[in-house]
Order: C-alpha cells, then sequence, then structure tokens
C-alpha cells in the first residue's frame, strides 16, 4: 500500500454572511482521504502517513467487508474496522456513525493488536453507528445463492449472470435495515438491555419469517446446512457480552468531533472502499451498501461539511477490482494478458486483505479516474504501487472510451460499462530500483512521464508517489 504526505489543509477565507458559525468551522481543518478506484488503492498507508498531523482519524463507512494494510517497521497490520490512525499512540481513533459495526469481528481485531502491543485505550465507536447482527450474514449469504441460481435460469445456461460478489459479512442487509429502521440495531442499544431485549424479540420473529422464506426459495442443493431461526435469548446474550467489551468505547463521537473543530483542531476522515463502489455513483449495481464518497465524510462522520478543506485521492498506478461487474480494462483477454495480470497481481499483493480473495488486474483507467477526482472535489492525488510496474518494457493505459461507434466519457453504471471499449495509449516502461527513489528526479525519466501523463488526464495534480509499502518509501513531490 502506499504512503500520503500532506499537511492539515489549507485554511479556508471566512464565508460571507457567516453568522455565528464559530470560526473554526470555516477553517477547513479536516482532511479526507477517498479512495478513486474500485479500492485496496492503498489508503491505509496514507492514512497511517498523515496521521501525524491529525488529532483524530475517523473511519466515515463501511464495515469489516472493508481491509486497510499498513506496513509499520517491516510489520505487517491489517485492519478492518478500526482506522489506521490507532497505530499511532495518542491520536484518537474513532468508528464513525456511518459505519456499521460487527461487535464479534471488533472485538477479535481489538483483541489481536492487544496482543501485539497496539494501545487501545483512545479507541472510540459511535453510538449511532448500526450493528451486524446474525440475521444480516445469513441474509447475505442467502440472496447472493438465490442470484446466482435465477440469474441461471433465465440464461439458460447453468452459468446465469454474476451476484454482487459480496463479502458475505452482512454489510448490504445492516444498511438496509439502517434505512427500514423498525428492524435495525445500533450501538447505543446494546448498553440498554431492557430495550434490546423487546426489540430483538421482535425483530429475531420478522427474521425468521423472512429469511425462511428466501431459504425455501432455494433448491435443496443450494441451500445452506441449516435454516435460519433465531432465538431472541441468545442473540440479546450476545449482544451483552458485546457491550460489556465494547460499552466503554460508546459515545456520542460526533459531539466530540465538533468540539475539536471548534477548537481548531485537525481531523483525519479515512474511507473505506472507494469511489466506483458508491452506492449512488459507482457502478451501480456491482457497488457497496454506503457513500464512500468524499461528499458522505461530513455525515458518516457528524461533522459540518464546512470543516472540509483537502480531499486527498488515492489511485493506484494500474486497476484492481474485487467481485463482480464490469472492468474495461481488465487484463483477462489472452493468454499473455492473463500471465501480466498474475505477475502484478504477485508483484502487488492483490488479495484481499478482508477475504483473501485474488483481485482482477488491469491497465489504468484514466476516464474512470477523472470522473472520481471531479465528483470528490480532490484537491491533491496519491499515486499508489508505482513500483510494481517497474521492469516492464510497455505500458498501457486507458485514455478514452468508444461507446457504438462514438468516443464517450465514463458513465458509473455497470450496463453501460459492459457495451464500452477502452482506447488504449502506450507509454515505454521503466526500470531501475523505483523503491528506492525518494524524490521525483530520483525516478526514471519514462516513471515520471507516467505521473505527469495522469496529472493531465485526471486534472488534478500529483503530491504523492508511493514506491513500496513501508512509510519512508514515499516521494512528497515538490519537495
Amino acid at each position: 500500500m502506499t504512503t500520503t504526505t500532506s499537511t492539515s489543509g489549507p485554511t479556508s477565507a471566512p464565508m460571507p454572511n457567516a453568522g455565528s458559525f464559530p470560526r473554526a468551522f470555516l477553517q477547513g481543518r479536516a482532511t479526507v482521504v477517498v479512495g478513486l478506484q474500485w479500492g485496496d488503492e492503498g489508503k491505509g498507508k496514507i492514512v497511517h502517513y498523515l496521521t501525524p498531523l491529525h488529532d483524530a482519524v475517523v473511519r466515515y463507512n463501511g464495515g469489516a467487508n472493508a481491509g486497510h494494510s499498513v506496513v509499520v517497521g517491516g510489520e505487517r497490520f491489517a485492519l478492518h474496522l478500526i482506522p489506521s490512525g490507532i497505530l499511532h499512540k495518542g491520536k484518537r481513533a474513532i468508528i464513525g456513525n456511518g459505519v456499521v459495526v460487527d461487535p464479534a469481528w471488533l472485538i477479535g481485531e481489538i483483541d489481536k493488536l492487544s496482543a501485539r502491543g497496539v494501545d487501545m485505550s483512545n479507541l472510540r465507536i459511535s453510538s449511532r453507528a448500526h450493528v451486524v447482527m446474525p440475521w444480516h450474514k445469513d441474509e447475505d449469504d442467502l440472496r447472493e445463492r438465490l442470484l446466482r441460481v435465477e440469474s441461471a435460469a433465465v440464461t439458460g445456461d447453468g452459468k446465469g449472470g454474476e451476484p454482487i460478489g459480496t463479502t458475505k459479512r452482512g454489510i448490504g442487509p445492516c444498511y438496509a435495515d439502517k434505512h427500514q429502521r423498525a428492524t435495525a440495531v445500533r450501538m447505543g442499544d446494546l448498553l440498554d438491555e431492557a430495550a434490546l431485549r423487546s426489540k430483538v424479540r421482535m425483530i429475531a420473529k420478522i427474521k425468521t419469517a423472512t429469511l425462511g422464506a428466501l431459504f425455501d426459495a432455494l433448491p435443496s442443493a443450494e441451500r445452506p446446512e441449516v435454516r435460519p431461526v433465531y432465538d431472541a435469548e441468545v442473540v440479546v446474550r450476545s449482544c451483552v457480552e458485546w457491550a460489556k467489551r465494547l460499552g466503554a468505547m460508546v459515545g456520542d463521537t460526533s459531539v466530540e468531533l465538533l468540539r475539536m473543530v471548534e477548537e481548531g483542531k485537525s481531523i483525519l476522515l479515512e474511507g473505506a472502499n472507494a469511489t466506483l463502489l458508491d452506492v449512488d455513483h459507482g457502478t451501480y449495481p456491482f457497488v457497496t451498501s454506503s457513500s464512500t464518497v468524499a461528499l458522505g465524510a461530513p455525515t458518516g462522520a457528524g461533522i459540518p461539511m464546512q470543516s472540509v478543506g483537502r480531499v486527498l485521492g488515492i489511485m493506484k498506478a494500474y486497476s484492481t477490482r474485487v467481485g463482480g461487474g464490469p472492468m474495461a480494462t481488465e487484463l483477462i483477454a489472452t493468454e499473455a494478458d492473463r500471465a501480466l495480470a498474475h505477475h502484478i497481481r504477485e508483484r502487488g499483493r492483490e488479495y484481499g486483505t478482508t477475504t483473501g480473495r485474488p483481485r482482477r488486474v488491469g491497465w489504468l483507467d484514466l476516464p474512470a479516474v477523472r470522473y472520481a477526482v471531479r465528483l470528490n472535489g480532490v484537491t491533491e492525488v496519491a499515486v499508489m504501487l508505482l513500483d510494481v510496474l517497474e521492469g516492464m518494457q510497455q505500458i498501457r493505459v486507458c485514455t478514452g472510451y468508444t461507446v457504438n461507434g462514438k468516443p464517450a466519457e465514463f458513465e458509473p453504471d455497470a450496463g453501460w460499462m459492459s457495451r464500452a471499449t477502452p482506447n488504449f495509449e502506450t507509454l515505454e516502461g521503466f526500470s531501475g530500483e523505483v523503491s528506492k527513489a525518494r524524490t521525483l528526479s530520483e525516478l526514471p525519466k519514462e516513471a515520471r512521464a507516467y505521473i505527469s501523463l495522469i496529472e493531465r488526464h485526471v486534472g488534478a495534480k500529483v503530491a504523492i508517489v508511493s514506491v513500496g509499502p513501508d512509510k519512508d518509501q514515499t516521494i512528497r513531490v515538490g519537495e
């Protein structure tokens, strides 16, 4: 993953007619770190790199389906729910209200980090964050099974179309219940056992009935081994145990963050997943279930949008994707393409931090990144994993699309993408010890040309170039 360098953000001029807003609200002290592709761009490394410049790090979306890898002193840490800033002693690490929390997973993550000497005393969890319950994971599994069966029946070829390709962590169903409201459980609910028991009894009846119907809709050979039936008392006992472990960390984190903003302190907002997986703005329907873009950072953390002053977009020097959905530049058409994809995958360790699934690999898709830059209002870009491309004789880059014989811009729709033909530009590759470069001038001229091409096409300045997983393998452009 990559490392990013940044200051705490530019100071905005006071807005006219600002009224009684505290001046700090207008100072732009928050930095959003957002992925510009389909995830796995190296956000964890950049957050780790930037944390010393900030007072708190906040996860604002997603759940245990996301994974950030951070290398500290040659030691790799895999983080899923806990913000990457936890690796810096004394920095507040906050799981915001926009996150869906799997308490059992979170407890396991806390225990593993604690065993490795990581101080967990500054971890806070929003009482408004929603809880991934047992039925959410079951529903995720049942829906994917049914999608696969029904799509095969429609196509008639026994293969069918693609399921969404979820991690089956229950993320989508949890977000769905959040918006349905009556069947949702929030972290704050775990702290009131009597009220929780009443709520869980009602929800357990509904989920046993609805998921039982999904189970029955599957052919016998496709069903899970056990029919989903939920005993409310068993579920409540689990919740009580979760509350014992996590209760002291749960509170109104928005109030805490608002106070920090008013005091002029700096906040680093850490996004999970990435722009092209956003539920509104990604390649729908092959997306995640939350707002992954910078637009979702203030609401997912509980701070005003005026407090955001910098948006740092993170991109790989190539493209990867996990799960279903079209990917215009995927290296899959020929045996040579697949061999090259395997080479990049192995060199870049392109396997899911959460699932271990091999990532699909393709050439850099610049129109897609430009779309993400524009949507997020990106002020600076970090190019990650440049070292992975070292040694290639030629590098291809998608600079546009053709649809129905006409030039076309990127559209975040899976149907449109399946019809788009990428237009490639071929560049001379670069060799040498890229991972040892610490300034832009130390990179091969071909690598510098590649970065210049990225800047021209995406419309934003490249401020950081990552040339390896360690924190010091980071180039701050202009220094």
